[in-house]
């Protein structure tokens, strides 16, 4: 196992085209780190540049203590999984699963032990005289995992080896990964365009957009503590919901008012955000996640509502997510183009805003599954007003974090 350490790394492709821009990323031993960002974002060029196979432009990249630049990627003792699989198919399971260490000269009985330990861990066994063409994708992909543990690398490198799978598969194929590396402990990379998988397998992980790192933390300070507006909206799901308000003082706390809303904020709550108090009177971006919303026929807490009427309810059995409008024109910030961007899988949409209906802004909340809203019926939405987030019109970070 080994520390992988980016120091100020960049890679510029003819034409000055720059995928990965001074790029400063330490990758703990034993860690499974997670890059993920929209298409384009350069996530699995830093992944490449890891491997050997992109050469770096700037910068210089460590594999353990060692500068490992201009090594060749089999000199590098890393393991890649891809996302296509890679396999043999003239081969069977167990021939594609010793290929690898047979190159490698490695003593035949020492082969036989490796490929029999990497079926047993996944549930392979019954499957080592057949070749790839007569097993399912998710059986294929678990022995594409197997010739990478065989190998027993310092680290494992996986270029969104799950977005073949379908939905069910790829649930199943990620507690199998968590499950991988607590038995074995082995450095990880991982990349992904998928914040689920990225919050579900990370210890941390690291969120790039531009071939910028915008943030890299555990997923839960990810969720609860967004570094600026293009993370608050990549990380959850369904996304938080952005518009413009208006902070203004009440008393020893404060009141955000937008459209026809008005949120009162305690003053204990304003206190815990630093800086939070210097934007009294003043325009900011204000982001409250789909979470955070709650029926309040159903809450009973009092406290800060909105009274919206939904739009459009999707009943997932577990919760309700009520779609509605909120009367403030969607935020216009390059953050959040990009974001729109993104979901549209237009990279090109510096003008894209946010979802909206007409020039009003579209919220999402989700609720109790024990909620009697209906399309076009009137809803009281109870907002926990502690969990709220602010951004600087201008700059979109946020302002303070918190306590």
């Amino acid at each position: 196992m080994a520390k992988i350490v980016l120091d100020g790394v960049d890679k510029v492709y003819s034409g000055g085209v720059k995928a990965v821009d001074n790029l400063n990323l330490q990758i703990n031993d034993g860690e499974f780190m997670v890059l993920v960002g929209p298409s384009g974002c350069g996530k699995s060029t830093a992944l490449r540049m890891i491997a050997g196979l992109e050469e770096i432009t700037g910068g210089d990249l460590y594999i353990g203590d060692e500068v490992v630049n201009d090594r060749p990627p089999k000199d590098r003792d890393i393991a890649m999984v891809f996302q296509n699989y890679a396999l043999y198919p003239h081969m069977t399971v167990e021939q594609n699963l010793a290929f690898g260490l047979k190159l490698r000269k490695i003593p035949k009985q020492e082969i036989q032990k490796r490929v029999q330990e990497a079926a047993a861990m996944l549930g392979l066994e019954s499957y080592l005289k057949r070749r790839p063409a007569a097993l399912s994708g998710g059986q294929r992909q678990r022995v594409a995992m197997g010739r990478a543990i065989v190998r027993e690398p310092q680290a494992f490198l996986m270029d969104e080896p799950l977005s073949n799978l379908d939905a069910k598969l790829r649930v199943q194929m990620r507690a199998s990964l968590n499950q991988l590396h607590e038995r074995l402990g082995v450095t990880t990379v991982y990349v992904t365009h998928d914040q689920t998988e990225a919050m579900t397998l990370g210890d941390r992980v690291a969120v790039l957009r531009d071939g910028r790192l915008q943030q890299v933390d555990t997923p839960k300070n990810l969720f609860d503590n967004p570094a600026n507006l293009f993370v608050a909206g990549f990380i959850g799901s369904p996304a938080m919901n952005f518009v413009n308000a208006e902070l203004q003082k009440d008393g020893s706390g404060a009141v955000l008012k937008f459209a026809e809303h008005t949120l009162a904020v305690p003053g204990s709550i304003v206190d815990a955000r630093p800086g939070l108090r210097d934007y009294m009177g003043k325009q900011l971006i204000l982001g409250i996640r789909p979470s955070d919303y709650e029926d309040a026929a159903i809450s009973g807490n009092g406290g800060a509502t909105m009274d919206v009427v939904a739009d459009v309810t999707e009943e997932l059995g577990t919760e309700i997510n009520v779609i509605f409008s909120v009367n403030a024109p969607p935020v216009r910030h390059e953050e959040a183009a990009a974001l729109a961007a993104d979901a549209a899988g237009d990279e090109a949409g510096e003008e894209a805003a946010l979802p909206l209906s007409g020039d009003k802004s579209q919220f999402t909340a989700r609720v109790s599954p024990r909620s009697s809203v209906r399309p076009g019926g009137g809803i009281s939405l109870a907002v926990d007003v502690s969990q709220l987030h602010y951004f600087d019109k201008d700059s979109g970070l946020a302002i303070g974090q918190s306590a």
